[in-house]
């Protein structure tokens, strides 16, 4: 190949990945678009097809379906031709979720059952966060996400606690109930009640007969706003401790600049290089 064809490959793959990956030029918005409205009525069409009141659409909604589902495909192949390093892609969240969303309609065709798999493609709505340069939002989502991985020790502490009060009401109930009571006729269930009660679901299919019994539930019951509070106030302050220790302009940032070699976006409006391969972002 040489050097003009080269450039003009490389100019070629640079194009299609703007337009495909990248909402900030006309193309790519008119795109991304586009990718939404066939995502939103593909999903549609495979809950319309579980009615029985449509089934005499169903020829017109598979001819649809196939239509979607070539569509993603050259999508997605187009994605893993503009990237440098399509396994990068492949493997990203994103794009197994792309991928993901096209295989059910292939295995139907082998084994059949797959095709209410297909609304999986509601996840690809996620990229409206980018489209929308709502990327400052995604970015304080992936604060909770910071938050709840450095809660997790203390919520796994606070957890096994609960594990061993449950477990000791739940041998106190059936000791107190379990010879009048149907509902304790063993430690397990009395168990599985003390759960139930303890996170306020209260789905009332075992109850306490005996006051003393009685007395206990309600006692439990007064236990389970410390389960839910607990946490929540772990939670809390990690968020709080982490958005101070999170720059200002970085939450501000509305850049869907996506690199082609590593396929990671976060990027500050001004960068030139990817922050997380180093290779040039404007190559």
């Amino acid at each position: 190949m040489s050097t003009h064809d080269e450039h003009k490959h490389h100019d070629l793959r640079r194009k299609i990945h703007e337009v495909i990956t990248e909402a900030d030029t006309p193309a790519g918005r008119w795109f991304d678009i586009i990718l939404f409205l066939f995502i939103l009525a593909s999903v549609a069409i495979v809950m319309l097809e579980t009615m029985d009141s449509l089934a005499k659409y169903t020829s017109l909604f598979i001819a649809l379906e196939w239509i979607f589902t070539i569509f993603f495909t050259i999508e997605y192949g187009l994605r893993l031709y503009s990237t440098y390093k399509p396994m990068k892609y492949a493997t990203s969240f994103f794009g197994v979720i792309d991928l993901l969303a096209i295989i059910p309609t292939y295995l139907g065709l082998l084994f059949g059952g797959y095709k209410s798999l297909m609304v999986i493609r509601a996840l690809r709505l996620l990229r409206i966060f980018r489209i929308l340069k709502l990327a400052k939002f995604t970015r304080q989502g992936k604060l909770i996400l910071s938050s709840l991985r450095h809660s997790f020790p203390k919520i796994f502490v606070f957890l096994l606690f609960v594990v061993v009060v449950v477990m000791i009401f739940g041998a106190i109930m059936y000791l107190i109930e379990g010879g009048n009571n149907d509902g304790f006729d063993s430690i397990p269930r009395s168990v599985y009640w003390a759960i139930v009660t303890l996170t306020t679901v209260g789905y009332g299919d075992i109850t306490p007969s005996t006051p003393l019994g009685q007395f206990i539930a309600a006692c439990v019951m007064l236990l389970g706003y410390a389960v839910i509070a607990v946490p929540t106030g772990i939670i809390s302050s990690e968020i709080v401790r982490s958005n101070q220790l999170t720059e200002p302009e970085a939450l501000e940032s509305t850049n869907t600049q996506i690199c082609q070699f590593c396929s990671k976006a976060g990027h500050a409006d001004d960068a030139e290089y990817c922050k997380h391969c180093g290779e040039s972002l404007t190559a």
